[in-house]
């Protein structure tokens, strides 16, 4: 077995290993796999020399970004004007670029270690703390296919309202080492067992634990999926039966206490918008007692442009991203980032970033907390005044991946910010997933994807405060640093006694 996976054929499984690892997301679920890819990752770095390690880590990097993020593609395609050579080389230039991550962790790892019987635990933290990096700070961050997600609906769900993604992850990462370590230390395999189970068993005694209680009575809210093709969006000819389309479906639902729309959901600026659309629509729903949150482009005086979420109703408010999408509302690396999408034809806008501080928006008595599309895939982001919120609003437009695998893996993100937060999460795409959750992550009302579709419950204004919204993800990645600093010092007194 040891000269196998030193063999090229081990290269070959850790490519497989990484397509096993992505299997255990959205949509496919198979939650187990993770455990057993990552185990397998760490039994092929036994023993390699760095070099190999590295692209040992790559190869398994390639699998895992290869399958998950093809997604990319679709994006570049979505306006049938950009071919598909230079689409696809991009693509797999993208999925190469997050596949050196997993290459770095595997680095790491095998320069770190000083104990057989440790190394599982700089394992834990090598791979979680090269998540952190690549989740928080790479291109304003990138916390795709993070291993916490695949586990929303596992035991180990249980420690995400305490823990958070990362501390959750490095719980998995651990059972994932121990795992392997079962097979290489027969003298403490009982132990490492042991170690796996209670922490499974852990996690399901916390998973029944309520953390937040409910806060006033039942709101009720509708969702309005549009389901607008992504390339007749902004076409100036198409505003006004979008504009149609949406009052419609929000005049059918006056006895919601909330509407919602989705990201951008009118094609065009407040300004453009303002008087003969928004006042009047304003004005029918304030006679109608509700709120409608809806979303568009805003260009301040200054000729800044921001993709924003305005409520219309009795207290008119306006909330501006603050964390801007990469190659999507800014372009990094220019000029040559610029230049390859002109190529295809894509125009982007070039968006300004909201303040950080930014006043929660308020509906039917209650204030909550707003994302905009790829804004719930932070953590901490979420929970930023979350002690004053009773719910959380995100809107999105994932119309730019349809047919992809995309919808749902950042419908599963969305949910882990339910539970790390103890809130209801009302979230409202363009094509989906629409969906509302409750405080435990749970999918309550879900809209068909595709579909032009209006979901309607009544969800429950929480109060409280989770473990994790009190703590962040600080404790988790300082305990991580002092693994790894230990480990660094233990390496140092080693080599000082040869």
């Amino acid at each position: 077995m040891e000269k196998l996976l030193k063999s090229v054929w081990g290269d070959v499984f850790a490519v497989i290993a990484g397509i096993l690892f992505t299997l255990s997301f959205s949509p496919f679920d198979f939650s187990f796999l993770v455990f057993f890819a990552l185990a397998f990752f760490r039994l092929s770095l036994i023993d390699l020399t760095v070099k190999r390690a590295v692209l040992r880590g790559f190869l398994f990097g390639f699998g895992i970004f290869g399958l998950g993020v093809s997604w990319v593609f679709a994006s570049m395609v979505v306006n049938e004007q950009a071919g598909f050579a230079l689409p696809m080389f991009l693509t797999l230039l993208y999925c190469s670029f997050w596949a050196i991550f997993p290459a770095i962790s595997a680095y790491l790892y095998v320069k770190l270690p000083v104990s057989n019987r440790l190394d599982w635990l700089v394992f834990s933290s090598v791979w979680i703390l090269v998540e952190y990096i690549r989740g928080e700070w790479v291109l304003g961050g990138f916390p795709w296919l993070q291993i916490a997600y695949s586990q929303l609906d596992s035991p180990l769900s249980g420690y995400i309202p305490v823990l958070g993604a990362y501390g959750t992850g490095l719980i998995m990462a651990m059972i994932s080492a121990l795992l392997i370590q079962v097979l290489l230390d027969k003298k403490f395999r009982k132990v490492y067992l042991l170690g796996i189970i209670s922490l499974f068993s852990l996690g399901a005694i916390l998973k029944s634990v309520d953390w937040v209680t409910v806060s006033g009575n039942p709101v009720k809210v509708s969702l309005i999926q549009g389901n607008i093709a992504q390339k007749d969006k902004w076409a100036v000819e198409n505003r006004n039966l979008t504009l149609k389309q949406y009052y419609d479906d929000s005049v059918a639902h006056w006895q919601s206490d909330v509407i919602i729309w989705p990201e951008t959901a009118i094609p065009a600026y407040f300004e453009d918008v303002k008087e003969d659309y928004l006042l009047p629509l304003e004005r029918e729903a304030i006679e109608h007692n509700t709120d409608i949150i809806t979303s568009l482009p805003y260009k301040d005086k200054a000729g800044k442009l921001y993709n924003s979420v305005l409520v219309l109703g009795a207290e008119r408010a306006m909330y501006k991203k603050i964390h801007l999408l990469p190659f999507g509302e800014y372009l990094p690396w220019q000029p040559v980032s610029g230049y390859l999408l002109g190529l295809m034809n894509v125009r982007l806008g070039d968006f300004s970033s909201g303040k950080v501080d930014q006043p929660l928006l308020k509906v039917a008595g209650h204030h909550f907390v707003t994302s905009i599309c790829y804004e719930d895939a932070f953590g901490e982001q979420s929970i930023h005044q979350v002690e004053q919120a009773r719910f959380l609003v995100n809107v999105t437009n994932d119309g730019w991946f349809d047919g992809s695998i995309e919808p749902y893996q950042h419908m599963q993100i969305a949910r882990m910010r339910a539970l790390e937060s103890g809130r209801y999460l009302l979230r409202v795409t363009n094509t989906g997933v629409s969906a509302i959750v409750d405080e435990k992550g749970k999918i309550i009302r879900q809209a068909p994807v595709m579909e032009r579709a209006v979901i309607t419950s009544d969800i429950k204004p929480m109060s409280g405060l989770t473990p994790y919204a009190r703590i962040g993800n600080k404790p988790i990645i300082l305990l991580i640093a002092l693994i790894l600093f230990c480990s660094l010092v233990g390496r140092y007194f080693l080599k000082s006694k040869d």
